[in-house]
Order: structure tokens, then sequence, then C-alpha cells
């Protein structure tokens, strides 16, 4: 119950200090692609996904320990979605857990972004003050290896090494029409905890995300969009006499601290009944844009394989609504 106790204070004490920040920017970074959540069951939390152990190959995006706690010996996930202006993402990750999990579970995770086609120009003494030099298409890819084990019932610890990867297409350099590719590279690393404190199914995790080198861009130097997170998360039918087969409640908590924005505080809620239909909701303060999120989730296992199938619903102010799809299968 001390454990319990410690943990709620301590996350009381990060929202606190988050409600009194101003909705500032502050470093900058790059690469923002990597920060951007994937999965329609986490997205639908609200991103809160820090500490939830009911998980999938998708886990490897967010708190990788928590790969650890797969059930199955081969989980499969394929994300796509529309983000704003139009820029389309695709994902999917697969994890496998040899041997029942004695050599602990081994993933694979892959993320394409296209931000669609761009008109290219130079400066010319023309009428229209430009000259069209064709178009040029940016993109972005990041290649994952995971890794995660379970070194006690209640520990568990994990890590992903990323290839990422990012172009701006090319620039003209001179009069000649010259052109310079601007592209850059490098190798990012996650590392995640989880631990099952004892207390009912009150799970905590702990995890950072994009930690590299300092980049360069021609004369301009950036930083990828590191990120601490902590979370808590319970199935709260523990609390009550309920048939568990039939209903739960997870509520999930995560405080989180990005290099290039101030602290944020997310909460999701997943209600599943009989195991079968999931309807989630959640929420992140501050943000510019983006604040409630809601979802929803089926899955069914036949005969030992499991298919399941998530949508997560994101108004984004300004821009358009995000509506993200996941499909998830497992043996």
């Amino acid at each position: 119950m001390k454990k319990f106790t410690f943990l709620i204070i301590t996350l009381l004490i990060i929202s606190s200090a988050v409600n009194a920040q101003e909705r500032k920017k502050l470093a900058q970074t790059g690469m923002k692609f990597l920060s951007v959540s994937l999965d329609a069951r986490v997205s639908g939390l609200g991103d809160a996904g820090t500490s939830v152990n009911d998980v999938t190959a998708a886990s490897m995006f967010y708190n990788p320990s928590t790969m650890a706690s797969m059930t199955d010996m081969v989980s499969a996930n394929v994300n796509v979605f529309t983000w704003i202006a139009d820029i389309k993402y695709i994902s999917s990750a697969v994890a496998f857990k040899p041997f029942d999990g004695d050599y602990g579970v081994f993933g694979l995770s892959f993320v394409s972004v296209d931000y669609g086609e761009f008109n290219s120009t130079i400066f010319a003494p023309t009428e229209a003050g430009f000259l069209d030099i064709g178009t040029y298409k940016p993109k972005a890819l990041a290649f994952g290896l995971g890794y995660a084990n379970q070194l006690s019932e209640k520990f568990s610890v994990g890590g992903n090494i990323k290839y990422v990867y990012q172009s701006l297409g090319s620039g003209v350099m001179n009069v000649a029409l010259d052109k310079e590719d601007y592209k850059v590279n490098t190798l990012a690393f996650d590392f995640g905890i989880l631990y099952h404190t004892g207390f009912k199914s009150l799970d905590f995790g702990m995890n950072v995300r994009n930690f590299s080198q300092e980049l360069r861009y021609v004369e301009k130097q950036f930083q990828l969009p590191l990120t601490f997170e902590i979370g808590v998360s319970m199935n709260m039918t523990d609390l009550f006499n309920v048939n568990k087969d039939m209903y739960s409640f997870l509520l999930s908590v995560d405080a989180s601290h990005p290099r290039d924005y101030s602290e944020q505080v997310s909460v999701g809620g997943e209600f599943i009944f009989m195991n079968t239909l999931a309807l989630r909701a959640g929420y992140t303060y501050p943000t510019d844009e983006q604040e409630f999120t809601a979802g929803i989730g089926l899955k069914q296992r036949v005969l030992g394989y499991l298919l399941g199938v998530d949508y997560a619903y994101t108004p984004f102010g300004i821009f358009n609504d995000i509506h993200r799809i996941s499909v998830n299968f497992a043996f």
C-alpha cells in the first residue's frame, strides 16, 4: 500500500507542476515524426500507454519493456493514418517470443512517412519573381530492433535501437542549377522499465525515447525529440466484486517531459466487454490543438489465433481530424 501511495503522490506533484506551466515552446527539435503516436489503441487512451502491459508488438513504439508481458509467441501490428497537412504514416511491428520467453522477446519495427509532393522554385528576374524547376518529395523512415526481458515476476526491462532517416529533397546551389541533397540519418535509442507493484494489477512504467547524438542540416544543428515518460495503470475492477471475464476497466495516467514542449499529463480509460469490445477515451494537457481522443476496438481469438482491429479519433483544432486504424494478429 505504501508503494501505491507513493506513486499517486508522485503523479499528483507532476500534475500540479504541469498545471502551473505556461504553454510555451522550449528547445526546438528535428525529425518530429518520431514523436507522433502510431498505434490506434494507445492513441485512443490519450497516449497514456507507458505502463499498459496488455500489449501487442506496437509496444515497441512506446515502452519496449512492456513487450516482455506478451503472452503469444508471435505478435504483429500494422498502423495507417493521415496526419495533419495530409502527411501519411504507415508503420508496423513484429514481436517474437521464442522458447516461451526464456531468452526474452525480440522485435522489429518500421515507420514510413510520406510528406507529399512540393513545387521547387528559385529566384529569377521574371514577372512572378521565381522560376519553377520541378517538384520534390520529402520523406522519413525508421527501422528498429527491440528486445525485452522479464527479469523477475515484478520487473521487466526493454530497449530499441533505431536507424532513422529523413530527406528534405534537393536544393539548387547556384545559377547553374547544381543540386545538393538535404538528408540526414543517425541511430537513436529507447529504453524502458515496467514494475508490477504487487497491489492488485497496479503497474508502474518509465521510458526514455529518441536518445541520440546532435545532428546538423547544412549549418543548423538540432536534436531528436527526446522524451521522458512515467506512468501508472490499473484494472479498476480489481477494487470491486465483478466478473472480470465480462467487464474490465483500465485506467492509465502518464506524465511526460518532452525536450521541445512543456510537461504534459495524459489520462486514458478503456472499458472492455467480454474480452471482445473495447471503448476508449483519453485526454492530454497541455497541448496546442490536440486534447480529447476516443477509440473503439474489437478482438477475437479463434483456434489459438488472435485478430484485432482498433480505431482512434483525434480532433485536431484548426487542422483536419486524425483517424487511426490498427490491425493486430497474434498466435
